[in-house]
């Protein structure tokens, strides 16, 4: 019974956030009601577990959601997404437009900002470009997705994305293992992408919807936007600093944060803080690239703030404001995941899930484990590495016996984690349909064919490898 209250628990969830209700309100809710049967007291379970979860997750990474907002703000009011945009359209021609925003969001993703950044920064060129080409803007949430979301994100061999790091804690690999199956893997996202989203975008203007947003096209006129390539001096700030801050490649000459910095915090016993700066330099990194590209941004975009009506406060301001809502989205969901993989009633699945190993192999046990917990927890991140804490030694141990190099085990475990990830209570999924200003029942249809294209990749992944031996 205790099993039963944990899948009553995300099935409800997964169905009030289908039908709009908030994940913030909802997902408490829902995480108490998964230990209705179990040995825990429920309030403990709402205080102690899950505000801390959702704390933790919170003390993290809203520093990166509060500054991506608003220097996605930034370059939205001030005419610089627009300008980038215009030029994208110029040489990829409004024919190209998915290909386009596809390619943008891979390209800053690989490029090593975080994929919450990502979403925040793409939103106004993605969706200026849709507006240009005259595409339904309910398809943009599922374009932008894939771009962030897929091949960039796990495929790419060297990703720097956090889904690529994970599992070279587990398996002492780098984040370049298993580049062939890499290749592979994000040939097969960027087809399935291309091929749906284009098949849609033919089929919606066949029908002659456009972008829509009627009021949104209203509030826009035609107005003397800032050189393309200046616009773009921002961006590739948000680039080039946060590769030197973060060192991902241990320069010898490039920046190294004082690792002594968190010493003088000690003696005041903080809960929540960290062990080692080690933990916390590529938070630190992003936010210092993030508030010095702001000021080059705003510097840029200067004479377009007091147009529409908006003002340069009420700009930084509005960007401050919505990023509360989308930090609390995504720490809402991680936290709920937190709380069922912690109930007595999930010990049944894990010894289920610990047995496949022995029948199926630790690749295809792995794939199986990862999309389970991704799914429960509605996170990449969140559900790999529940996965690897839990059987990530056992996966090890039978790859070495078996002769499968753990480089292999890596690249699969990483492609696994976007098997289901942008299932209906998903943080990240929340956090970027309410970016892009649309609901589940506008824009989830699209998600969720592509997410049951994309299932099969990790599985069609170890049928290549088995076949070929390429790793």
């Amino acid at each position: 019974m205790e099993t039963f209250c944990i899948g009553i628990a995300i099935v409800g969830l997964m169905m009030f956030a289908y039908r709009g209700w908030s994940i913030i309100l909802i997902a408490p809710f829902f995480a108490v009601l998964s230990a209705i049967l179990s040995e825990f007291e429920l309030m403990p379970i709402y205080s102690e577990l899950y505000m801390t979860r959702l704390a933790e997750y919170t003390k993290t990474y809203y520093p990166v959601f509060l500054f991506g907002a608003i220097f996605a703000k930034l370059m939205e009011t001030g005419g610089l997404a627009s300008a980038i945009a215009g030029k994208i359209m110029d040489l990829l021609g409004e024919q190209r437009a998915v290909l386009a925003v596809l390619l943008g969001a891979a390209a800053l993703t690989y490029g090593g900002l975080s994929v919450f950044v990502v979403a925040f920064v793409m939103y106004p060129f993605g969706a200026e470009i849709f507006r240009k080409a005259n595409i339904p803007k309910r398809l943009l949430p599922a374009t932008m997705w894939m771009g962030i979301m897929s091949f960039a994100m796990v495929a790419f061999p060297g990703s720097p994305q956090v889904q690529n790091i994970i599992p070279s804690a587990y398996f002492g690999t780098s984040t370049w293992s298993g580049v062939g199956i890499g290749l592979f893997a994000a040939v097969l996202f960027f087809g399935i992408s291309m091929g749906w989203l284009t098949y849609r975008v033919k089929s919606t203007k066949a029908k002659g919807e456009g972008y829509g947003v009627l009021a949104e096209q209203k509030q826009r006129k035609d107005r003397r936007l800032p050189p393309w390539k200046l616009s773009c001096v921002p961006l590739l700030m948000v680039i080039v600093i946060n590769v030197v801050l973060s060192n991902p490649f241990n320069w010898e000459w490039g920046f190294h944060w004082n690792e002594a910095a968190l010493e003088a915090f000690m003696p005041f016993n903080l809960a929540l803080l960290v062990a080692s700066v080690g933990k916390v330099q590529a938070i630190w990194s992003i936010c210092v690239a993030l508030i010095a590209s702001s000021i080059a941004a705003a510097y840029i975009g200067r004479k377009h703030y007091t147009e529409g009506g908006e003002s340069f406060i009420g700009t930084i301001n509005f960007g401050a404001v919505s990023s509360c809502a989308a930090v609390l989205n995504v720490a809402s969901g991680f936290a709920f995941g937190s709380v069922m993989v912690s109930m007595p009633g999930f010990l049944p699945i894990k010894e289920m899930l610990l047995g496949l190993g022995d029948s199926a192999g630790p690749l295809l046990a792995s794939v199986v484990t990862t999309n389970v917990m991704t799914g429960i927890t509605g996170s990449a991140s969140g559900g790999m590495t529940i996965a690897l804490s839990m059987l990530g030694d056992t996966w090890a141990q039978m790859a070495t016996a078996q002769g499968i190099p753990l480089e292999v085990m890596h690249r699969i475990v990483s492609l696994a984690c976007v098997g289901v990830d942008p299932v209906p209570q998903s943080g990240s999924l929340v956090t970027l349909l309410a970016v892009c200003g649309l609901t589940h029942k506008e824009a989830y249809f699209d998600i969720f064919v592509l997410m049951c294209l994309k299932f099969f990749v990790p599985y069609l992944c170890v049928i290549f490898y088995m076949l070929t031996g390429i790793a």
